[in-house]
């Protein structure tokens, strides 16, 4: 149960963000999403199997991953990623992923660099768990500690989460409660000035990204 002081209601000191109120945006955001998720789950659906089969190889386990995150509404949904961490990788509980953390496969690492592990995500946008741009989806289990550090964490519900975010584009990903924080922050920014054309331009960093090879 959720402790007053952790809440994860998105009711809560929630503004009205622009986002909220403007339905063409929303609408448009989510033809968007279809109009480039579907052909490229299609498109990608070779390369997925042979992944699959490579991370098989690889190391044991699952080649896919399946894991709750908190999103729109704050309600639970199951991200879909390929594996790149050993089976076992949590066994002791939750713990971010560090630069050089000893549980990446040598697979995943590749997999990471050019955020190939993301792929799968294509078919949460389809069942309308996600968006292309949005608030970096997070576990119940983080979301609760970044309450309680930045209680304004729970304005982040108001938007479908994102494959891609103004967080990672901006700053990357985070190691600890503190960098999430900072990373939160940039993720606010993006709802209060949310629009396509911050979309469009947030895509193209993470473009620019993938083809960098500028993941973890």
């Amino acid at each position: 149960m959720v402790s007053d002081n952790a809440t994860l209601s998105s009711n809560r000191r929630t503004p009205n963000f622009p986002y909220r109120s403007n339905v063409a945006y929303r609408r448009l955001k989510r033809v968007v999403d279809i109009a480039v998720a579907l052909p490229a789950a299609v498109i990608t659906l070779p390369l997925t199997v042979v992944l699959c089969v490579i991370i098989s190889l690889n190391s044991n386990g699952s080649p896919l991953f399946r894991q709750q995150r908190i999103g729109l509404g704050a309600k639970p949904f199951v991200l879909y990623k390929l594996r790149t961490m050993e089976k076992d990788a949590e066994i002791d509980g939750p713990s971010l992923s560090v630069k050089n953390d000893p549980r990446v496969t040598s697979v995943g690492r590749f997999l990471r660099k050019y955020h190939l592990d993301e792929i799968p995500q294509f078919w949460n946008i389809l069942k309308g768990d996600m968006s292309l741009v949005g608030p970096r989806p997070e576990r119940e289990y983080y979301l609760r500690q970044l309450h309680i550090a930045e209680p304004d964490s729970n304005r982040l519900h108001v938007m479908k989460p994102g494959i891609t975010s103004a967080g990672m584009v901006n700053y990357g990903y985070a190691s600890d409660i503190e960098s999430m924080v900072e990373r939160l922050h940039h993720d606010l920014q993006y709802l209060e000035n949310a629009s396509m054309g911050l979309d469009f331009k947030i895509m193209m960093k993470s473009i620019k990204t993938i083809f960098n090879g500028k993941g973890i």
